[in-house]
């Protein structure tokens, strides 16, 4: 047996994109033998569970993401509410984030060198069409064997672009930012789904009454 109750505020809902809260039940089936001698089939309930397509929760992502599964009588639970991620290093995450700093240093640096040195300029310019910096790393290593002076300025760029930031940067507002996009995306969604009537059918029913 499996019942839904979604709560969004809104009586038209897609089930499958849509915050919604889920009980499930599973159940067994049993067979008894009643006095006449005919057997009958039971339902016998098991264990229930509560699910969540969306969790809007001000706690961590540690706090909610559980790895571990737990095996109840054949039943395989999965602690994973707020979806898997496999590595607690965030490895990937800090990549990209050293990616975006060398992008805005080699745009800093090339403003720089468009006021200053025209000619070196001209030169950069070429060199980062060529050689796209999407991979901070990649571009920098070639970089340096083409102009190694010039590899350190955008190194050293990046680095102060980073303190920057660092001392700068909200985590508890970037928290917010983040979950005030997921609702607005969400709304959007809803708004969507929502038919809302047609205003020139109903200036047409007036003034035909």
């Amino acid at each position: 047996m499996v019942g839904g109750v979604c709560v969004v505020g809104s009586p038209m809902v897609d089930s499958h994109t849509s915050p919604c809260v889920s009980l499930v039940a599973l159940t067994s089936t049993r067979v008894d033998q009643t006095r006449s001698g005919d057997l009958s089939l039971r339902k016998k309930p098991v264990s229930k569970r509560l699910n969540s397509s969306f969790m809007g929760s001000r706690f961590p992502a540690k706090a909610i993401v559980s790895k571990k599964q737990k095996k109840v009588k054949g039943f395989v639970i999965l602690n994973n509410l707020g979806g898997q991620y496999e590595d607690d290093t965030f490895d990937d995450v800090k990549g990209q984030m050293f990616n975006l700093f060398t992008l805005t240093a080699v745009s800093t640096v090339m403003n720089e060198l468009n006021e200053l040195n025209p000619t070196q300029h001209q030169w950069f310019h070429n060199f980062v069409r060529t050689n796209k910096p999407s991979n901070g790393k990649r571009f920098l290593h070639i970089l340096q064997k083409e102009k190694h002076e010039l590899a350190e300025r955008v190194m050293e760029t990046r680095l102060r672009l980073f303190a920057k930031w660092i001392k700068q940067v909200d985590h508890d507002e970037m928290y917010k930012d983040l979950s005030d996009q997921n609702l607005e995306l969400m709304r959007e969604r809803l708004l969507d789904l929502v038919k809302w009537p047609d205003d020139t059918s109903n200036t047409n029913t007036e003034e035909a009454g």
